[in-house]
């Protein structure tokens, strides 16, 4: 199915939402520094040296994964790994984050039109939080539901199961996920949710394009427009 300019599947017309959850690496903030410096951190010290392409593929799946596929670590030593890359990532890393352009903007409209909106991420939530406050953006979300430290909650449609149960409030008929990773269009997928997948995070384009989201937003203004936009 072919798409317009504004990434709407041509024929389709944008549903309404009162809820949106969004990803946060790669859909609201540009996490690239600190998330690699912090995989960085620990591959060296397992002597493993790697580029900048394979350090950004770290980011927006669990930490477990992909330790355990790229490098085929067995249980202990993603653990360890993990446990590396946490301790690095807490001191500094957590802190190197920005903003994309236009979303505080975008947040802000959304939060004056009446919608509400949550995080899922598939980073651990106390991370989460701290980004959130540290780039001043906390006050906009209802809720944030993340990865737990002890790993037993990293996948996103786990992620997702928790923020509902938390929230049980939340009409999932009016509700659509955003998200740069397959991990987020299918977690959307588990519960039924439309799906915006945006194109200018990590995700690549045959990544997005085999996950079959319900949109493609190629901008955050374009994503803000499509959101307040959407039932018109």
């Amino acid at each position: 199915m072919a798409l317009q300019d504004n990434g709407i599947k041509t024929g389709l017309k944008i549903k309404t939402y009162t809820n949106i959850i969004f990803d946060l690496d790669g859909t609201l903030v540009d996490s690239v520094e600190g998330v690699t410096g912090s995989v960085r951190y620990a591959l060296d010290k397992f002597g493993i040296k790697t580029g900048e392409t394979e350090l950004k593929s770290f980011i927006g799946p669990p930490l477990q994964c992909s330790f355990r596929e790229r490098y085929g670590f067995n249980e202990e030593e993603v653990r360890q790994a993990i446990e590396w890359f946490r301790s690095d990532y807490r001191e500094k890393g957590v802190y190197e984050s920005s903003l994309y352009p236009f979303v505080q903007e975008m947040l802000d409209k959304l939060d004056r039109s009446g919608k509400r909106v949550f995080l899922a991420t598939s980073k651990a939530t106390c991370f989460a939080e701290i980004i959130l406050c540290h780039l001043k953006i906390d006050h906009y979300f209802a809720d944030v539901s993340g990865a737990t430290l002890d790993g037993k909650r990293v996948e996103k449609k786990d992620v997702l199961a928790h923020l509902f149960e938390q929230n049980s409030f939340i009409d999932q008929s009016k509700t659509a996920m955003v998200g740069d990773r397959e991990h987020d269009i299918v977690g959307a997928r588990a519960f039924g949710l439309d799906s915006f997948a945006v194109t200018y995070g990590y995700g690549s384009e045959e990544e997005l394009r085999q996950a079959c989201p319900s949109y493609y937003a190629h901008s955050v203004l374009a994503l803000t427009e499509m959101l307040l936009n959407s039932g018109l």
